[in-house]
């Protein structure tokens, strides 16, 4: 099982689209998440806590980013974004690792860009 939470014990369902970006020399990396209306923001959330990171959780543990941002459209949050810096060759083989469990269970494609 992999999944994304905002808030601990809370699993959002709606699946983001991702980015990924990669040094020339693969050593380091970019993931950006945006999670277009997710449940996080829905009416009623705010009283099961507050969102503190978010948390790409698996069988292997738990990666982490305080880097999250609502998007806003006429006052209204409409998208979450996060960013989760890959800093070693070894975190961004464990972040491929969440991300094809992820994938999978989620029915995601991976698209390279041109």
């Amino acid at each position: 099982m992999a999944f994304i939470q905002f808030i601990k014990d809370i699993n959002e369902k709606v699946v983001p689209d991702v980015k990924l970006t990669r040094s020339r020399d693969g050593s380091t990396g970019t993931a950006t998440f945006r999670f277009n209306n997710p449940d996080i923001i829905q009416l009623g959330m705010e009283e099961k806590g507050d969102i503190q990171g978010m948390y790409l959780k698996d069988e292997e543990g738990e990666l982490m980013t305080k880097d999250v941002s609502a998007k806003f459209i006429n006052g209204k949050p409409q998208a979450i974004e996060c960013i989760y810096i890959i800093k070693s060759p070894t975190e961004w083989d464990r972040f491929i690792r969440f991300m094809e469990r992820y994938a999978n269970q989620n029915n995601l494609s991976f698209t390279k860009a041109e």
